[in-house]
């Protein structure tokens, strides 16, 4: 072989090398990116390639039971309806969980909204097809409303996020100022060099 032949060798050789450490840095903002979108989509076949429901489900159940305590906190409290409330919490985990370990509830997670605790929670509901979508002309029956329609809502801001690796092996999405100024955390982690899936969160508050 040629020496010029062995420089391009060694070329593409580093070329390749550089190309593989940059996709392997930059995988879990692909997988987080491809994950958030099939959420939103409510493609259920993608969102079950990129979550492992089963360690979702025991994250959501730890951290649920930890935020109930944390809001009742029967410890310090002598109040037997204290008591009552933990026992209806406790009650109220296991259809939370069932609730938020779906794509609607993955695409609630990733976009500032996390479980809170509360009775009879569940994730939003997908936008709905046959909404009218802006500048859609009203049919012929519809008859102009009687009152002006009042002012919408200022659309919320979405949260703010930062993320990075905490290890070689975990990712985690951290989310500031959500729904209800929510602060918590997405985990991810890494299967085999360029897979990842996301495996729970940690709620702070």
């Amino acid at each position: 072989m040629s020496r010029i032949s062995k420089s391009v060798l060694t070329a593409l050789i580093v070329i390749a090398a550089v190309a593989a450490l940059g996709l392997l840095y930059a995988s879990p903002y692909i997988a987080l990116d491809r994950m958030k979108r099939a959420a939103d989509a409510r493609d259920a076949e993608t969102v079950n390639a990129y979550v492992d429901f089963p360690l979702l489900r025991e994250s959501l159940k730890e951290q649920v039971g930890q935020l109930l305590t944390r809001k009742i906190d029967v410890r310090k409290s002598g109040n037997p309806l204290a008591l009552l409330g933990a026992m209806i919490g406790a009650a109220l985990i296991g259809p939370l969980v069932d609730s938020y370990a779906t794509p609607d509830g993955v695409a609630a997670i990733l976009n500032g909204i996390p479980p809170r605790g509360d009775p009879g929670e569940k994730p939003p509901a997908p936008p709905s097809p046959d909404s009218a979508t802006p500048g859609t002309a009203p049919s012929a029956q519809q008859s102009p409303p009687v009152t002006s329609a009042p002012a919408q809502p200022a659309p919320k801001q979405p949260p703010q996020t930062t993320a990075g690796y905490r290890s070689f092996d975990t990712f985690t999405v951290n989310y500031r100022h959500g729904a209800g100024d929510a602060r918590y955390s997405a985990i991810l982690k890494r299967y085999g060099l360029f897979s990842w899936k996301l495996v729970g969160i940690e709620l702070n508050g």
